[in-house]
């Protein structure tokens, strides 16, 4: 027997999917709403899906009325950093007013207790330091400004109605579900351990390492990486946080080291026993050398394990995935 629904949106997508599938064997039954624009219809596997849109507030209203879910899970957004450089007001109607919609029909429908995935890209360019939960919130672009809205509305929500909350914050996902039932499948794809993957796959040419002329041992930029089944776990951690009735918190979730774009190539040539062709290409406009976040209040507080947040597992499963795993509209 179920302990009862949970509304995930963005259940279609690649940490949702990943998400979804915890929550089933956590006991759980995810109802996913997703729109499927980014997602994969394919890629819900472990509860039924109710397409929909965020702003659309009767639909919302509609799945409520139907699922009576305990809690939400709200992972859909646009998070493309150079499409929300170039269209913000895509940014703030979608991220934004969709989730006011979200939260506002999750009010009204009794349903509060939320848990957030944000991004510590509300952070904004702190370089070379380890990101905590007390950084100050300087997010550069229209996507880490949509996301530090949503946190504030929440708390606004909070205060006003006793919605509750667990958000987390975190830059880069990688990996897949080591059983390749869901995995990574953008288009287009943007993320470094993917696109490596295609130009060891000859899906691309090669891959383009930006910059290395950087403040770092080998030269190549420097950033956090988590395993997407860590990442799902915490926020099903998050849940239990909330079920047990403590107050809202925030969390940041990452290794407080991270890796190079240089080590990743040499991790996924071991992993794969495959050369990566890559060129070098110019610095980026905007990339920090050095981008980490610390996840000592999670581990401590929430008792969290990322058990596979490092790059030996993070390549195998995406070279898994990657070798079998895709989805078709």
């Amino acid at each position: 027997m179920t302990k009862g629904n949970i509304l995930v949106t963005g259940g279609a997508g690649y940490i949702g999917s990943h998400a979804c599938k915890a929550l089933r064997d956590a006991g759980y039954t995810p109802v996913t709403f997703d729109n499927i624009s980014t997602g994969w219809e394919e890629a819900v596997k472990f509860g039924p899906l109710a397409r929909g849109d965020l702003l659309d507030r009767a639909r919302l209203d509609e799945v409520f009325a139907e699922y009576r879910p305990l809690a939400v899970m709200h992972f859909a957004a646009l998070s493309l950093v150079g499409e929300a450089m170039s269209n913000p007001g895509l940014y703030w109607r979608n991220n934004v007013a969709g989730s006011l919609n979200l939260i506002e029909a999750a009010v009204d429908a009794g349903c509060l207790d939320f848990v957030f995935s944000s991004t510590c890209a509300t952070y904004g360019d702190q370089d070379n330091v380890v990101l905590d939960e007390s950084s100050a919130q300087m997010p550069l672009n229209s996507y880490g400004k949509s996301k530090r809205a949503i946190e504030d509305m929440l708390a606004d929500f909070g205060a006003s109605y006793g919605l509750r909350h667990v958000i987390f914050r975190y830059f880069n996902v990688a990996g897949a579900d080591p059983e390749g039932e869901v995995g990574e499948y953008h288009r287009p794809e943007t993320h470094l351990i993917p696109l490596m993957l295609d130009a060891i796959d000859g899906k691309r040419a090669a891959l383009t390492v930006f910059g290395t002329d950087y403040d770092t041992p080998d030269g190549t930029c420097i950033r956090d990486y988590v395993h997407v089944c860590d990442l799902v776990d915490a926020h099903v951690l998050g849940l239990k946080w909330l079920e047990e009735g403590k107050e809202s918190r925030v969390f940041n979730l990452g290794t407080g080291s991270g890796f190079s774009v240089f080590e990743v190539i040499a991790h996924s040539k071991a992993v794969t026993n495959r050369e990566v062709p890559h060129e070098i290409g110019a610095r980026r406009g905007g990339d920090a050398t050095k981008l980490v976040s610390g996840s000592t209040r999670a581990v401590q507080e929430l008792g969290w394990t990322p058990k596979r947040s490092n790059l030996e597992a993070m390549i195998r499963d995406a070279w898994r995935w990657h070798q079998s795993g895709h989805y078709e509209k």
